[in-house]
């Protein structure tokens, strides 16, 4: 049961790219706020003085998080609304927030969140690929797991997003041919919702050998293509003295 007489948690999307993706209710909302809970100040203020937004605003983020959870969750039972931004996008969308939605929640506080932009989204429309199912994988592990993890994802039969740093775009699609086939179909989108917005479109082994001989800038998201399902086995038996084929 939600409490009463408590302020709320809004979890504010915030652009990704274009400035003016950012919505009415989004600026009114940080308007409103009697906080600001921000990835980066200093990232935030920018667009914070292009809306003419003045509220105070702190730091949280993926280092600090962990530790200022529980005092900001007292501040919002002692009846202030906090507005959570990251640097770009939906938190808690590979961005901190999680851990604040997940404590409000628990306590019966408010957890209101605003629809708005995400990099994933217009990345897997754009891509060509089938978007009616989809798995969105996020960031890969680095070191452990992470072939146990792609192992596993060659048989994934939806189309599946990731997001990269564009050092390890190269190697992240290298990884993708070897375990998922060459062949297996992929976009790349660089730098959503900005002027220098790229997608570029492939086999993997076309991918790849693409960002190879052009350095690769910016935001990435990867969309490939799920495994082709198994087609299921026929079976035969019997009945009055005809065949009759039955999947298994």
């Amino acid at each position: 049961m939600e409490k009463s007489q408590t302020g709320k948690l809004i979890i504010v999307p915030t652009p990704v790219g274009n400035l003016e993706d950012m919505t009415f209710r989004a600026v009114r909302v940080l308007k409103e706020a009697d906080l600001i809970l921000a990835e980066d100040t200093r990232t935030t203020s920018v667009l914070l003085k292009h809306y003419d937004i003045h509220v105070p605003c702190q730091s949280h983020h993926k280092w600090n998080e962990h530790q200022t959870v529980e005092a900001v969750k007292e501040r919002i039972l002692g009846g202030l609304n906090v507005a959570l931004v990251s640097d770009a996008g939906t938190p808690g969308i590979s961005d901190p927030g999680f851990l604040l939605a997940r404590a409000c929640a628990e306590e019966g506080i408010v957890v209101e969140t605003l629809p708005g932009p995400t990099a994933c989204i217009p990345a897997l429309v754009s891509s060509g690929l089938p978007c009616d199912r989809f798995a969105f994988e996020g960031f890969l592990p680095q070191k452990k797991g992470r072939q146990t993890h792609l192992k596993a994802l060659s048989e994934e039969t939806r189309t599946m997003v990731f997001y990269e740093s564009p050092y390890r775009l190269v190697k992240t699609l290298e990884q993708f041919a070897e375990y998922f086939g060459e062949e297996r179909r992929c976009s790349v989108a660089r730098e959503i919702s900005k002027k220098f917005e790229e997608h570029r479109r492939g086999t993997l082994s076309e991918v790849a050998e693409w960002f190879r001989e052009h350095e690769p800038k910016g935001e990435i998201v990867i969309i490939v293509a799920g495994a082709q399902p198994e087609k299921p086995s026929k079976q035969k038996r019997y009945g009055r003295g005809e065949e009759i084929e039955e999947d298994s």
